[in-house]
C-alpha cells in the first residue's frame, strides 16, 4: 500500500494494519508482561487508540504508533503485571507431578528456563523472545524495539551469557 495516498481511516486500510500487526504487536506486548489476556487487552486498546486518532496518523507511520501506544498502556499496567507474575511463579511452584523421571526433569528445567528468561532484564528479554519466539531479524527488532541494530545485538549477547551463566550445563 502507498503510505502516501492511504487514510488510516478507510476501513479496508485499517483492516489491512490490523492483519499485518496485531499478531507482532501481541507477541511483543506479551514478552514485556507475560499474561496473553493482559496482551490482547492491550493491543485491542491500541487498535482503538489508532481508529480514535486515524486522522492524525500517517499510514507509514502506524506501525510506529500503534508499537509506541502499546509500550505505553503497558508501562500503566506495570503494577497489574507484577502481581500477575508473582501469583504465575506460585502456582507453577505449587503444582505436583507425578510422571516418569525424564519428564519430571524436563518440566523442572522448563521452569528454570522460564524463571531465568523472566528474569533477564526487560531489554534483553523482550530482544531474546522477539529473537527466538518470534524468529524476527535484528534489523526487525531494531525497528520494533526503536534503537540500533548494535544495541539489539548487545541485548542478544548479554541475554545469552546471563542465560549460559543461569543454566549452567544441560
Amino acid at each position: 500500500m502507498n503510505s502516501d495516498t492511504q487514510s488510516v481511516c478507510k476501513e479496508e486500510t485499517y483492516e489491512f494494519l490490523f492483519n499485518a500487526h496485531a499478531k507482532t504487536l501481541h507477541n511483543f506486548v506479551y514478552y514485556k508482561c507475560g499474561d496473553t489476556e493482559q496482551a490482547e487487552d492491550i493491543v485491542q486498546e491500541a487498535f482503538i487508540k489508532l481508529w480514535d486518532n486515524c486522522a492524525k496518523v500517517i499510514f507509514g507511520k502506524a506501525k510506529s504508533y500503534l508499537f509506541t501506544v502499546a509500550r505505553n498502556l503497558f508501562y500503566n499496567e506495570v503494577a497489574h503485571k507484577k502481581i500477575v507474575l508473582e501469583h504465575q511463579a506460585l502456582s507453577v511452584n505449587s503444582s505436583t507431578n507425578e510422571t516418569p523421571e525424564f519428564l519430571l526433569e524436563e518440566k523442572e528445567f522448563m521452569k528454570k528456563l522460564k524463571a531465568v528468561i523472566a528474569n533477564l532484564p526487560e531489554k534483553q528479554r523482550e530482544v531474546f523472545l522477539l529473537s527466538r519466539i518470534d524468529k524476527k531479524k535484528y534489523s526487525e527488532i531494531s525497528e520494533i524495539v526503536g534503537v540500533s541494530v548494535k544495541a539489539v545485538e548487545k541485548r542478544m549477547s548479554q541475554a545469552l551469557v546471563t542465560l549460559r551463566e543461569q543454566l549452567g550445563d544441560i
